[in-house]
């Protein structure tokens, strides 16, 4: 089974036949055989070279970069295998007509709306009084067929996203200093945790996008910009409660980290080097676990759900099936 590997330590990535060869800067050297490798995160200063990118390339395999502050800086991005000129242009087409556009930019939408309320519902039924915000979120997503501008589509986004930050609190069982959103800089260890994973979340889309024939600058909800692969962001919008937000409720209601795990710098709060490993093996561990699909009749990975998600976005284009947005029923 192919494995994500995250890069921590400073120090070179090299080529040594068809094994990536890791030697960090006190000395230590690992090799992977490239066969096992999924994607790369490299969190530290390293250093590659050519040979190691042309064998990327040849087992397509994405490398993706982020900074000090855990913040994602961009990818390495194999040349493209999966092109269809076909399909390109009817993504752009569906981007260029407000209709096709704003149809599928309230789809992505409420599909995130349906995965929030699943989540609160949940805590609902266990002693929470949270129908009337349920009630709200679900208003809100109810109103989006009568909007036909991406501007006021996004405003109905984010006061759903208001609202589902506003129950944190009373979600987490602890005290918490979470009251809204803030991004650059995190400034408690609840942002510093969604501004991380949800960097992780957007990379790992940015792979299953590559492994299919969509162009991943072409976006619908999220305006496409120079040096954001936005079609990432449409996508994560979807499994962000599934993937972000219940793994953060598990961690903090099962007392796996806590404060201690986090230091404060000038880029805002931040985890500790051993609580950062730790989280990352087990959101990977995370993306790992699979759920009977009713429809495929077999077991996937959450990983592999977004991957289905984008040949149901790619059936859309081509008008053999009306996309509709991944649903948690579980």
């Amino acid at each position: 089974m192919q494995e994500s590997y995250y890069i921590f330590s400073n120090g070179e990535i090299s080529r040594k036949d068809n094994t990536l060869r890791l030697c960090t800067e006190e000395g230590h050297t690992a090799d992977i055989p490239i066969e096992k490798v999924y994607d790369i995160h490299i969190f530290g200063q390293v250093s590659l070279n050519s040979a190691l990118l042309n064998l990327l390339s040849k087992y397509n395999i994405t490398l993706h970069f982020y900074n000090f502050y855990e913040y994602y800086i961009g990818s390495f991005y194999p040349k493209e295998e999966n092109i269809s000129g076909a399909v390109l242009v009817l993504q752009a087409e569906h981007y260029t007509d407000n209709e096709k556009r704003c149809l599928l930019a309230k789809k992505f939408v409420a599909g995130s709306a349906e995965n929030i309320m699943r989540n609160i519902k949940y805590y609902n039924s266990r002693g929470r009084n949270f129908q009337e915000d349920i009630d709200f979120i679900s208003a809100m997503s109810s109103s989006l067929s009568q909007y036909d501008t991406i501007q006021s589509i996004m405003g109905a986004e984010g006061n759903i996203r208001k609202k589902y930050y506003s129950l944190w609190q009373d979600i987490i069982n602890r005290e918490v200093d979470f009251e809204r959103r803030v991004k650059r800089p995190p400034d408690n260890m609840v942002n510093a945790l969604i501004s991380l994973l949800n960097s992780i979340l957007y990379a790992k889309t940015v792979n299953e996008i590559y492994r299919t024939q969509l162009n991943p600058s072409i976006s619908y909800l999220h305006e496409p910009f120079i040096k954001r692969f936005s079609l990432a962001l449409d996508i994560s919008e979807i499994f962000k409660p599934l993937l972000v937000d219940r793994f953060i409720f598990s961690l903090l209601n099962k007392d796996e980290i806590g404060e201690d795990d986090f230091t404060e710098g000038t880029g805002g709060i931040k985890l500790k080097d051993a609580a950062f490993k730790s989280v990352l093996k087990k959101f990977d561990d995370r993306l790992k676990t699979t759920i009977f699909h009713r429809s495929l009749k077999r077991d996937v990975s959450y990983r592999y759900l977004i991957r289905l998600e984008l040949y149901k976005l790619v059936k859309h284009l081509i008008g053999d099936k009306e996309y509709e947005p991944f649903k948690i029923w579980w």
